[in-house]
């Protein structure tokens, strides 16, 4: 058999021991890569020759992957489904207010184990810009850690140690930008012209115009517009995000090997899963909002078969925060391939928009419309995050805005039980996210009684149960196990008095994890209770991401009764009141066990076993 100059390429670079897998596995890609490739760049006659340069990259990276690697390589091969499995838990924080620096993480590994935690999103820790930075989103170097936070033999440590313990570490991949002191940004401010075609960058704002007329905005106080005039360049240049944070031109493949290079260089190092940041954004049309695109999804799809090739034991995570029906695509379909696991934000805030209403409809809206995994695929299931709520992906569920905007305002007016903060609002009547801590939310942080604090701890509880059965990984954010509450010192900072997401983002609360195990504490209430939620779901394959989910027909709009499979039930009171639940009536057949009747206390919940 002829192999074409990119696979023969490929294989040169290798060791006689790895050849004959990664053709395999690059025999098995080749015809969708080409075709991904061709449709996004066109018959450029120089094409062929970057791929097949690039393979050789590739090529090269793949055979200096550590013999531990390589071996964890070929035993998820063996198990592709092994991060769908009812056992898989995650936890996500900062590394700085989580251990101080990288190896400080080694010292919380221990808890990890003991929450029962597999999987390890630490926010991004990787060179930010200097100054202000997004929380270390406006990267600087791909290749180097932060310093303040520790250097790569840090990284190789703590991947090692993880490794060890069972526990997958995920780092952030920004893929729709970098920061405007990466060396590709100062390249294309000094001039150079193959870096100037690594951006957008326009010489007036004749065309910024036309894009602004349908262009949305993320951060319309802290940041409006998405075009910003640099000196350096002496032109406009995208900036979706921030002002500095430029965006990256996918219309130039380069763009796209590099990046490619930058995961796998990483993957190296032990980075296991890789939350790809902003993959909505990544391929601009003029006259659409330039989110979702086609050439996003094969850009992603390209990236996946590159991964599957060099570094088969690793997984992508698409962050995509967009309505219901825009999220199955980023799985892909068939054999086009895209991402391992997605966020379900339109679960985790119709959660949230259900304890405000007293009423299931938009949650069980969402969960209607959600469909099956395809296989090899799970859900990334929620309550909180470093991130803002933001209500809008529920557009299509509520129908309404004032609906969402009613939503927004009890988290953050002060008039429930919720202690959220608006972010970013545009005007009085706007729809603005929500930022808080899981336990402020919950209304934790206002109870000022045993009772009130009691109902706080069952809200959280409620929606930690939703994200743990509905079928996903589950993933609970730093502090929530403690219930932490909000951290309003940011507002001393004035790099992050604009961001009010920062009031989730407190260093982990010694004092309250000394209280874990004492259950006179609403800590180690709370502490017992969701181990106990996550001991059970170890145990119930009826758990798995892949089983069957349905929401049967309840009389009370409160109630949400979600059954996986034919031998596991949720019930969910998300109301104040107490509800009476009659098995019989939810037509689910006999639980022998149980009464027919079923009583759930305010925003109380029940898992039932067959």
């Amino acid at each position: 058999m002829t192999l074409s100059n990119a696979h023969a390429r490929m294989l040169s670079a290798l060791p006689e021991r790895l050849r004959a897998a990664a053709s395999q596995r690059f025999s098995e890609r080749e015809e969708a890569l080409r075709e991904h490739l061709a449709a996004l760049y066109g018959a450029d006659p120089a094409l062929d020759a970057w791929f097949s340069t690039l393979m050789e990259t590739i090529g090269r990276l793949h055979g200096q992957r550590p013999a531990a690697l390589h071996a964890l390589d070929a035993a998820r091969s063996a198990e592709p489904g092994w991060f769908t499995r009812q056992s898989m838990l995650g936890y996500s924080a900062y590394v700085p207010q989580f251990g101080g620096t990288l190896s400080g993480v080694i010292g919380r590994i221990e808890h990890l184990r003991e929450l029962g935690v597999t999987y390890l999103h630490l926010l991004p820790f990787l060179r930010p810009r200097a100054g202000e930075n997004d929380g270390g989103f406006a990267v600087a170097s791909f290749d180097e850690v932060d310093p303040a936070l520790g250097s790569t033999d840090d990284l190789l440590a703590l991947t090692a140690a993880l490794r060890e313990a069972g526990i997958s570490l995920c780092s952030d991949l920004v893929l729709n930008h970098v920061a405007d002191d990466h060396p590709w940004a100062l390249g294309a401010a000094a001039g150079d012209p193959a870096l100037r075609q690594f951006f957008h960058i326009f010489p007036d704002q004749s065309v910024p115009e036309r894009y602004e007329q349908v262009l949305g905005q993320v951060f319309p106080q802290a940041a409006p517009g998405n075009f910003t005039y640099v000196d350096a360049v002496q032109g406009w240049v995208w900036t979706t995000f921030y002002p500095f944070q430029w965006d990256l031109n996918y219309a130039n493949p380069a763009v796209l090997g590099e990046m490619v290079l930058a995961l796998l260089r990483l993957a190296n190092r032990g980075v296991e899963v890789f939350r790809l940041d902003s993959t909505a954004f990544l391929w601009k049309r003029e006259g659409s909002s330039c989110m979702n695109q086609p050439e996003a999804h094969q850009l992603l799809q390209v990236i996946r078969a590159l991964v599957d090739i060099a570094a088969p034991g690793v997984l992508l995570k698409a962050e995509a925060i967009v309505p219901t029906r825009a999220l199955p695509a980023y799985f892909g379909s068939g054999a086009q391939r895209e991402c391992h696991l997605a966020y379900h934000s339109t679960l985790m805030t119709a959660g949230w928009a259900a304890l405000a209403e007293q009423d299931t409809a938009l949650l069980q809206a969402v969960i209607d419309a959600t469909p099956a995994l395809p296989p090899g695929a799970s859900w990334l299931t929620y309550v909180r995050c470093h991130d803002d709520i933001g209500w809008n992906v529920l557009r299509a569920e509520a129908g309404d805005d004032a609906r969402l905007a009613s939503i927004a305002r009890f988290y953050a007016d002060g008039d429930s039980f919720a202690a959220g903060v608006a972010f970013q609002t545009s005007g009085t009547r706007a729809v603005h996210g929500t930022n808080g801590s899981a336990a402020a939310l919950a209304g934790i942080e206002t109870a000022i009684n045993a009772e009130q604090r009691e109902l706080g701890v069952r809200r959280l509880l409620l929606l930690y149960a939703l994200a743990l059965s509905f079928g996903g990984l589950p993933v609970l954010y730093m502090g929530d196990e403690l219930g932490m509450q909000n951290d309003h010192t940011y507002l001393l900072d004035a790099s992050r008095a604009h961001d009010t997401r920062w009031v989730q983002r407190a260093p982990f609360d010694e004092r309250l994890f000394a209280e874990r195990a004492d259950a006179s504490a609403v800590t180690g209430e709370l502490y017992r209770r969701l181990g106990e939620l996550i001991a059970a779901r170890r145990r119930l394959p009826a758990l798995a991401a892949d089983a069957p989910r349905s929401v049967l027909a309840a009389a009370d709009p409160a109630l949400l009764a979600l059954a996986r499979g034919e031998r596991f039930l949720s019930l969910s009171n998300f109301s104040g009141l107490p509800l009476v639940v009659s098995l019989a009536a939810l037509q689910a057949g006999a639980w022998p066990g149980y009464a027919d009747q079923v009583v759930l206390q305010p925003w109380a919940m029940l898992w039932l076993e067959r």
